[in-house]
């Protein structure tokens, strides 16, 4: 098939400079490879397509009508393959990303405005989903999440760990008390958060820096699967809930929950912005993946989402 689409452009190259050895600068081969190629062609469609004379190479009437026939379509070849090359060195296009709803939205559209002043020709294609989505298989570009299964080709560039932090609102904290150590969760009422994929729920084990371990045992007063319904009950007072440090940060910073115990954590997965493999990347997803890098880091966003056991939460860091 190549041997094939050579030929047909040493036809092309010849036809529209009058000549082999024109063509053949063009191509950057000898007068006699684009003859030799020109004659492959002939031999293959059973016409002759030039005439030819020691001085002169002229069309025939059946090249004539072949070139009317393809130039069009060669023509839109060469424009696809340019702007494929253009589009692989310029950021521009559609960008298909994929992010946790209330992670997503609460801290990564609001870098979007300083993306697209940089690179404007970029379009983010933005779909919020609590799931695990294949890159691949879905055509996107990008996914920023936890979790994603690590398939032949894909990437991930960890941006930071995540830790899971124990919260309560102050209208349940002021009916049922304070807990003071992870051993006291058994006597209180709980949010637990049930995987999509399994339907299993989540267990955890909380931690301190200094290496102590404790099981996170509570009386399930309801069951999500969603950290950001479980945020939503929490608040209501239903019973404390261990969140995600991105869910939590927001309702901790107004009031509408309170950090319990905070020498004490639970480790997610890390979250990772994904895209598949390094080569050949279009030049948006590249961009896009350095920005999100670059302001994940200039934001403090991976202090905020690793909430420090000893400091509690540290109000000089506040969400984007």
């Amino acid at each position: 098939m190549l041997e094939s689409i050579s030929h047909l452009v040493s036809f092309l190259y010849s036809a529209e400079e009058g000549g082999f050895s024109a063509a053949a600068r063009r191509l950057g081969l000898s007068p006699a490879a684009v003859s030799k190629n020109v004659a492959a062609l002939e031999r293959h469609l059973g016409v002759r397509l030039f005439q030819r004379t020691t001085r002169q190479l002229r069309l025939t009437e059946e090249g004539e009508q072949f070139l009317r026939e393809v130039a069009e379509p060669w023509r839109q070849i060469e424009g696809a393959v340019l702007a494929a090359r253009e589009g692989a060195a310029q950021p521009a296009g559609k960008l298909k990303v994929s992010m946790a709803p209330a992670v997503g939205r609460t801290y990564f559209v609001p870098m979007l405005e300083v993306f697209r002043e940089r690179y404007p020709a970029v379009v983010p294609d933005l779909y919020f989903e609590n799931r695990q989505v294949d890159l691949v298989g879905e055509g996107f570009d990008v996914a920023i999440g936890g979790g994603i299964e690590l398939s032949e080709g894909l990437v991930a560039r960890e941006l930071t760990q995540v830790h899971i932090i124990v919260a309560a609102s102050p209208a349940y904290l002021a009916r049922r008390g304070r807990p003071e150590h992870p051993r006291e969760l058994a006597l209180h009422d709980g949010i637990a958060r049930r995987a999509i994929r399994t339907g299993r729920l989540y267990t955890w084990t909380l931690r301190t820096d200094e290496g102590e371990e404790v099981p996170a045992d509570f009386r399930a007063a309801a069951v999500c699967d969603d950290p950001e319904a479980m945020a939503a009950a929490a608040r209501a007072g239903m019973g404390l809930a261990l969140l995600p440090a991105p869910h939590a940060l927001p309702f901790l910073h107004s009031g509408e929950l309170v950090h319990l115990m905070p020498d004490w954590y639970a480790l997610a997965r890390p979250l990772c912005i994904y895209y598949p493999s390094r080569r050949l990347l279009p030049a948006k997803t590249r961009v896009f993946v350095e920005f999100v890098v670059e302001r994940f880091r200039a934001l403090g966003l991976a202090e905020q989402f690793r909430v420090p056991g000893a400091g509690g939460i540290d109000e000089s860091h506040r969400y984007p």
